[in-house]
């Protein structure tokens, strides 16, 4: 067996596992980020509170629950694959939200107004894109391409 060998080897396990891994890995993040805020336990609360309160319809507290709530779904639909496509919908739904403090509290999301200082909020909602990503990926696993002869 040569290097080769290995490294298909690996790269097939990897195609195996890594679908499902991604799947139950939102699962586990978005539950459990979700079911935090309902509850007031998370660390995301002040931001999430700051970021909703110019919108002109619904407390502050009604949105905590609103999205954490939703958060929760997204986790839950994530765990079986016959809803990996709301999940998927709804991950895409709520990722507009998570951009907008970048847009709204700039003065919070960045250092000393320079958008290539993102601070630590900024930067744990710029790794959004990869989540993004990742779930393009997920989704683009759903149908198979056709061969056109």
């Amino acid at each position: 067996m040569d290097y080769r060998d290995i490294d298909q080897n690996i790269a097939g396990k990897m195609r195996k596992w890594g679908l499902p891994a991604l799947r139950i890995s939102f699962a586990i993040i978005f539950f459990w980020f979700g079911i935090l805020k309902p509850f007031g336990l998370s660390a995301a609360t002040e931001l999430l509170i700051a970021t909703v309160a110019w919108l002109p319809f619904g407390e502050s507290g009604t949105w905590l629950l609103v999205i954490g709530w939703w958060e929760v779904v997204i986790g839950i639909t994530f765990l079986f694959r016959k809803t990996t496509k709301i999940a998927i919908a709804l991950l895409l739904l709520q990722m507009i939200g998570t951009f907008m403090p970048l847009v709204f509290l700039p003065e919070v999301t960045f250092q000393n107004g320079n958008y290539l200082l993102p601070t630590l909020e900024g930067q744990y909602i710029i790794k959004n894109v990869m989540i993004i990503s990742a779930a393009l990926i997920v989704g683009g696993t759903f149908y198979k391409l056709k061969r056109h002869t």
